[in-house]
């Protein structure tokens, strides 16, 4: 299962999703900064920062 938890890019943010591969996991969270912290355009910079924070749930702590 793959991890991204916002608060890694958005400090503060609690929000988290999980996911069995990274592409489900990216959308999610494109969703998230839409919806939550008004992104209007998701650059690709973004989608790679995103990426960037993407763990293995195992991995997580």
């Amino acid at each position: 299962m793959r991890l991204f938890e916002c608060g890694t890019l958005v400090p503060g943010c609690p929000w988290h999703t999980r996911a069995d591969n990274d592409a489900e996991v990216v959308r999610r969270a494109v969703e998230h900064m839409r919806d939550t912290h008004g992104e209007t355009v998701i650059r690709e910079n973004m989608v790679d920062n995103i990426k960037a924070r993407i763990v293995d749930e195992t991995q997580a702590a």
